[in-house]
């Protein structure tokens, strides 16, 4: 029994050494995320991520949608002097200037945050990969344990046969 409960405790205290051995490794990677990078980014990459973030919240599309209301209306009920005639040809020129400055800008915060991406999965990846390897260093080493619980099962087998056997003649 106290064989037993050996094993067991030193299974326990292999688990917790391979479990904070796993922490660490998943801490790691993920170190650098965070506030850390907005530091490290270029003057343009900061310019494309806030044009991309503004132009992708409801706050513009409702101002955008506002502005874009009280310009038809004010054209077409002429309340004010007809600057841009039904057609609205200087509202078209003036959204497609501003989708052709826009779409690069949104372009460039995408393709940053695909990088970002794409690191992110090759870190998750390699955690994946050790916690694998670690799962099967525990798969080893519990049937290095079960080993040995069978062979000291099979000596204590073995042992009390032979105590029987004693007896038995003995008794005869």
């Amino acid at each position: 029994m106290a064989a037993i409960q050996t094993v067991k405790h030193e299974l326990q205290e292999a688990e917790e050494r391979l479990l904070n051995e796993l922490r660490s490794l998943r801490r790691g990677p993920r170190a650098g995320d965070g506030a850390d990078r907005t530091s490290e980014l270029r003057v343009g990459q900061r310019v494309a991520d806030q044009v991309a973030a503004t132009m992708g919240s409801w706050k513009f599309i409702i101002i955008q949608t506002t502005i874009l209301f009280f310009w038809i209306v004010l054209n077409v009920t002429a309340y004010v002097q007809r600057w841009d005639p039904y057609p609205f040809i200087l509202l078209n020129l003036a959204l497609s200037f501003q989708a052709a400055y826009a779409a690069p800008f949104i372009m460039m915060s995408q393709n940053r945050q695909q990088d970002i991406d794409r690191k992110q999965a090759e870190n998750d990846y390699q955690i994946n990969i050790k916690a694998e390897l670690e799962i099967e260093l525990l798969h080893q080493k519990i049937d290095q344990l079960r080993e040995n619980e069978v062979l000291t099962l099979t000596q204590t087998i073995s042992d009390l046969v032979k105590h029987l056997k004693t007896e038995t003649t003995a008794a005869s």
